[in-house]
């Protein structure tokens, strides 16, 4: 077996989870916006302004891995997604430009740009997730699978929100900390919902999907999942309530328990797509690039990817902390 496209599929799905964890939470914080007063509104954007452009890079990396390392699944994956790519990157100019947009003006003009801000972000996360429903369906085309799509989009969204808001209990404090607790609450309600939808529309779209979730009894492993999910929500909640109660040694832990399940869930994920890139169609295999390619593309990945781990963890350490309104105004 060639370990290179392993190699690679591991690679892509780094990035992709890293640009999951890390956008993430600024598109939720977008997409929280309109619940909040002017100053706080202030504080938010503060708390992702030096994060929010670099998340970024980590979705180019996936992608170029995409293009680069498998290239067979190009045609079909592009094909597929077309539109929600194209909606998802108007939204994320959308947001680019009202994030800049909005430091600048006043008055009615930046509750304008805000709203755009959260418009912008809400449209990036949902087409996002319509992306992931269309994959995992292996873009058929039916009005099942789109549904499913719509679902997975609402999911995501929800989520965002879930990491957006833990973001802001471990970065603000006072009544924003307060609000955001509450945020929290409601969306890990709104991304319980939305696991269990998606986790029954699941094997009714994929009968591959089906067989591995369902082979006993050689699948009860795979069960240590979702009860390690409903373990990280329930530790979610609970240390809402030990800030909440002014314990602020644990402002950090709803952020962590957040991330938990997103990486609980991507875990699943893989579990249940893998060997195929395009699902029931293509292997990562079938789809790879010639060795040689793949060997060259090693070379580059492996001098590339240690400046942008460290950038992400310079950066992190270096705006750590409290953040403070006015700081992008």
């Amino acid at each position: 077996m060639d370990l290179l496209p392993l190699v690679f599929m591991a690679l892509m799905g780094i990035a992709v989870l890293a640009y999951v964890l890390l956008d993430g939470f600024d598109l939720g914080v977008g997409m929280l916006m309109p619940a909040a007063g002017e100053e706080e509104q202030s504080v938010m954007v503060s708390s992702i302004g030096p994060f929010w452009d670099a998340n970024q890079t980590w979705l180019v990396l996936g992608i170029g891995i995409l293009l680069s390392a498998f290239p067979g699944a190009l045609l079909i994956v592009m094909g597929g997604l077309y539109l929600p790519v194209l909606a998802m990157l108007v939204g994320l100019m959308l947001r680019g430009v009202a994030f800049e947009f909005r430091t600048k003006a006043q008055g009615w003009h930046r509750e304008l740009w805000n709203w755009l801000f959260w418009a912008g972000s809400f449209l990036a996360s949902f087409c996002q997730g319509m992306m992931l429903g269309r994959y995992v369906s292996g873009f058929r085309g039916g009005f099942g699978e789109w549904l499913f799509a719509v679902i997975v989009g609402a999911s995501v969204c929800g989520g965002y929100v879930l990491l957006g808001a833990t973001w802001l209990i471990m970065k603000t404090e006072g009544e924003l900390q307060r609000k955001a607790i509450a945020w929290a609450r409601w969306g890990l309600v709104w991304v319980a919902l939305g696991v269990a939808l998606v986790s029954l529309a699941t094997p009714i779209q994929s009968a591959t999907v089906r067989e591995r979730w369902f082979d006993f009894p050689h699948t009860l492993w795979v069960m240590i999942l979702p009860i390690a999910t409903v373990a990280a929500g329930f530790m979610l909640w609970r240390s809402t309530h030990r800030v909440e109660d002014g314990d602020h040694r644990h402002d950090a832990r709803p952020f962590l328990a957040a991330a938990s399940i997103f990486v609980l869930a991507f875990l699943g994920l893989a579990y249940s797509l893998f060997p195929y890139i395009v699902m029931d169609r293509l292997t990562l295999w079938q789809a790879a690039a010639h060795p040689s390619g793949l060997k060259a593309l090693l070379i580059g990945a492996a001098i590339v990817l240690p400046f942008i781990f460290a950038y992400t963890i310079m950066s992190y350490r270096i705006f750590r902390g409290k953040a403070k309104a006015g700081l992008y105004d």
